[in-house]
């Protein structure tokens, strides 16, 4: 059950002039459900893309890394149930079929296709329902698929994950709307997750790449449910340049609003990825203060939220809070002064004092942490005093119904 996460409503998702979605049922690994997704861009889109740091990346993101060096990408084709990773070079074969196939059937260069997929590792691609799947899909195309495409990009998600947002940029409206999946294996760099956000802005390729990389780190690179870091994590950015705007140049006022608005639709999807984690029944905010560095207080954030024993005490409500402390300590800032540190704990509607000077905080009471506990939305604030730096994580706690959820995948 996702923590506090409606599923879109398609009137709020709003089409990005040069864009078009179309979904099809392929069989790719489960029959009856919609596992194949084109995005058709306008001529002249410009695309920029985060991808996974895993050496064993899948064949997919390989292809997808050569195809962006074209600078011309016309249509997306994205497949779930099967993650063509740990395929080999049969793999990238057939990751390049599938663009060669797409690209015949719009008429355009192999190139210009980038193909996403996502499910089992180590299986081969069934390719004859594959490219079978291309033509219903193309059949299927509009500007206002945006509802069904992201339902059609789910493998373990429980709810759909999708948003928009409207800015005014020159004098001219411009559109961002996104979709994303992911549930479990999600953790930087980057996470399970593929991640498709568009806008009808005219962007230099500059600016639009530095606006992409900007939104990964605020957002997908900022979430981690169980620690594991996917072999086919895709953030891709999309602007087809269909608004009017004068081209936004990087390091602009116009780039900032564009990029802000980028980025809180890429924050909206991984928060709703950390909401729907396998199993999840909380959401955790770990907000990390005072620290010399941004990469400090990162490394803070990550070991407290991906510490086994803080998360199952989120999930049994259990004020078990030394187990934060524990965490802080073992994050690999050896210079740490832990009497100057300071920790709270809180949720929606109040937040307390834990720990300070070393120690519990003498004001602190085991009733008002285990209150505070048994919310959805659950936050703990460090401060390191040791300077002005922050940052901030996003996670989930650890339950029963994560392992079910993962012994259970292949089933």
């Amino acid at each position: 059950m996702a923590v506090k996460l409606n599923p879109p409503n398609p009137a709020d998702l709003l089409p990005v002039p040069g864009v078009q979605l179309g979904v099809a049922e392929a069989g790719i690994r489960k029959a009856n459900r919609r596992d194949i997704t084109v995005f058709e861009l306008a001529p002249g889109s410009r695309v920029a893309g985060v991808f996974t740091q895993n050496r064993f990346c899948a064949a997919p993101v390989a292809v997808c890394r050569d195809h962006l060096s074209s600078g011309n990408i016309r249509a997306l084709v994205v497949n779930t149930g099967i993650a063509n990773a740990g395929t080999g070079k049969q793999g990238l074969i057939d990751a390049r079929a599938t663009c060669a196939a797409l690209a015949g059937k719009l008429g355009v260069d192999p190139r210009h296709v980038l193909p996403f997929s996502t499910g089992v590792i180590l299986e081969p691609l069934p390719m004859n329902r594959l490219l079978a799947g291309l033509s219903p899909a193309l059949a299927d195309l509009r500007p206002d698929g945006w509802f069904e495409a992201a339902h059609a990009i789910m493998t373990t998600d429980t709810i759909a994950k999708a948003v928009s947002r409207r800015v005014e940029i020159g004098g001219k409206t411009v559109t961002v709307t996104g979709i994303a999946k992911g549930a479990g294996m999600i953790h930087p760099d980057m996470a399970t997750m593929l991640g498709f956000v568009a806008c009808d802005a005219v962007v230099s390729p500059s600016a639009l790449e530095a606006m992409t990389r900007a939104a990964a780190d605020a957002s997908f690179n900022s979430i981690t449910v169980d620690g594991d870091t996917s072999t086919n994590d895709s953030f891709i950015v999309i602007a087809t340049g269909q608004a009017g705007n004068k081209e936004i140049a990087a390091d602009t006022a116009d780039a900032r609003v564009l990029a802000d608005a980028i980025t809180a639709v890429a924050v909206h999807l991984a928060q709703s990825i950390v909401r729907d984690g396998e199993g999840a029944s909380k959401f955790m905010t770990i907000a990390v203060e005072g620290g010399k560095r941004r990469e400090e207080c990162r490394k803070v954030a990550y070991a407290v939220a991906l510490s086994p024993l803080v998360k199952t005490a989120f999930f049994a409500s259990d004020p078990n809070l030394g187990r934060i402390l524990a965490a802080i300590g073992y994050a690999g800032i050896d210079d740490l002064d832990v009497g100057h540190l300071t920790v709270w704990l809180g949720n929606s509607t109040e937040e307390i004092l834990v720990a300070e000077h070393g120690g519990r905080a003498a004001s602190y009471a085991e009733e008002a942490g285990a209150r505070i506990m048994q919310d959805e939305e659950l936050s703990v604030r460090i401060d390191l005093a040791r300077g002005e730096a922050r940052a901030t994580v996003w996670t989930c706690d650890l339950s029963h119904d994560y392992v079910k959820i993962n012994a259970d995948y292949r089933s």
